[in-house]
C-alpha cells in the first residue's frame, strides 16, 4: 500500500492581534498521555472567545431576545505539547468580517513562548427563536474591523 501526502489544516494568523487571554492548563485538561487534550484546548479556546467578545461587546448569546452567535466551523493546527501547570497566553484576532459573521483566529502559545497551537472558528450571527442567520448588526462590524492592537 503507497501512501500520499496528506492535505494538513493551516490557520494564517493575523498580522496583529487586539485581545489576549491568559488560561492555566489544570490537571484536568490532561489525557492519557499526559499532557492538554484536544477536547480541552477547545474547551479553553471557547473560554478565551468569550473573554474576546466581551472586549469587542458583542455577547455570545442574549437570553431576553434570543439572539448571538453560533459556531459554523473550528480548525485547529496542533504545534506542540501543553502541560499541567503551563499558563496559556491565547491571542485572538477577528478577521473575514462579512454580512452574517466573522472569524476568530487564535495564536495559543505558553506565557513562556512555547507554541501549543493556532487556530480559527467562524462565528455567524443566529437568532435562536427563529433557528435562522441574521445579519451582524453594522456597529459590531466596525468594531471588529476597528480592533485596537
Amino acid at each position: 500500500m503507497q501512501y500520499q501526502n496528506m492535505a494538513r489544516v493551516k490557520v494564517t494568523l493575523p498580522e496583529a492581534f487586539s485581545v489576549a487571554a491568559e488560561l492555566p492548563i489544570r490537571i484536568t485538561d490532561l489525557n492519557y498521555g499526559a499532557h492538554l487534550g484536544n477536547d480541552a484546548l477547545v474547551s479553553l479556546l471557547h473560554e478565551a472567545r468569550v473573554q474576546f467578545l466581551a472586549q469587542m461587546q458583542l455577547p455570545e448569546f442574549d437570553p431576553a431576545s434570543q439572539q448571538g452567535l453560533i459556531m459554523s466551523d473550528l480548525a485547529v493546527e496542533y504545534k506542540g505539547e501543553g502541560f499541567h501547570g503551563d499558563v496559556l497566553r491565547v491571542q485572538m484576532a477577528a478577521t473575514d468580517v462579512h454580512k452574517y459573521g466573522f472569524d476568530v483566529v487564535y495564536l495559543v502559545q505558553t506565557t513562556a513562548g512555547r507554541d501549543i497551537a493556532r487556530a480559527k472558528t467562524g462565528m455567524l450571527c443566529f437568532d435562536y427563536t427563529t433557528r435562522k442567520l441574521r445579519l451582524l448588526p453594522e456597529e459590531a462590524a466596525q468594531r471588529l474591523t476597528k480592533q485596537v492592537n
